[in-house]
C-alpha cells in the first residue's frame, strides 16, 4: 500500500511562511505598503501554485514502475512537442516575467530571463527526481524550460510596454520593492 502525499497540507504552509516573511523584510525595511503586499501575496500564492501543480503527486512508499531512470526525461527539443504544451508553459510564466522586475528591482533582463530559467530547471530537476524515487507522474521536459522561459520573457515585455504608457510607468512602480 502506498500513500500520496497530500498538496494542499504542504504547499499552503510554505506560502503562508513566505508571505509572512516577505511582509516582515518589508516592515523591517520601513518599505510596506499595501502594493508591496499584493506583489508579495500573488507572488506567494503563483508559487504555490507552479509547485502543486509541477511537481505533485508525490507518492510513500510506492513501488517501482520498473521503468529506466530516462524514462521520466526528454531532452531533445521540439521533437513531439505540442502546441497546446508549449503555449501553457508560456502562460505559466508570464506571471512570473511581471512579479520578477517588481521584486528584484535592479535586475536586468537578462536576469529576469535567468531567474526563470533557473526556476523551471528547478522544477524539471524536481520533477525528474519525484518520478523516479517518489512515483510522481511527470517528465522531466527541456521544453518546458525553453517554453517557460519564453513565457517569462513575455511577461517581462508586457510589464515594460505597460511603463511606456503615459502615467503608468508611476503606478507599477509603486508596486516595486526598491
Amino acid at each position: 500500500m502506498f500513500h500520496q502525499v497530500p498538496v494542499l497540507p504542504v504547499v499552503v504552509p510554505v506560502a503562508a511562511l513566505a508571505f509572512v516573511v516577505l511582509l516582515w523584510s518589508l516592515h523591517r525595511r520601513a518599505r510596506l505598503t499595501p502594493q508591496r503586499a499584493a506583489v508579495a501575496l500573488t507572488l506567494c500564492v503563483y508559487l504555490a501554485g507552479v509547485l502543486a501543480n509541477t511537481v505533485f503527486p508525490i507518492f510513500l512508499g510506492k513501488p517501482s514502475s520498473g521503468q529506466p531512470w530516462d524514462a521520466y526525461l526528454n531532452l531533445v527539443p521540439l521533437v513531439g512537442y505540442e502546441v497546446v504544451d508549449a503555449v501553457t508553459n508560456v502562460a505559466v510564466f508570464v506571471p512570473l516575467g511581471v512579479l520578477l522586475p517588481l521584486f528584484f528591482v535592479r535586475a536586468p533582463w537578462w536576469q529576469v530571463l535567468l531567474l526563470g530559467a533557473g526556476l523551471s530547471l528547478l522544477i524539471e530537476v524536481s520533477q525528474y527526481v519525484t518520478a523516479n524515487l517518489l512515483g510522481g507522474g511527470h517528465v522531466a521536459d527541456v521544453n518546458d524550460l525553453l517554453f517557460n522561459v519564453v513565457g517569462t520573457g513575455v511577461g517581462l515585455a508586457l510589464l515594460e510596454g505597460v511603463r511606456r504608457i503615459p502615467g503608468a510607468a508611476r503606478v507599477v512602480d509603486g508596486f516595486r520593492w526598491r
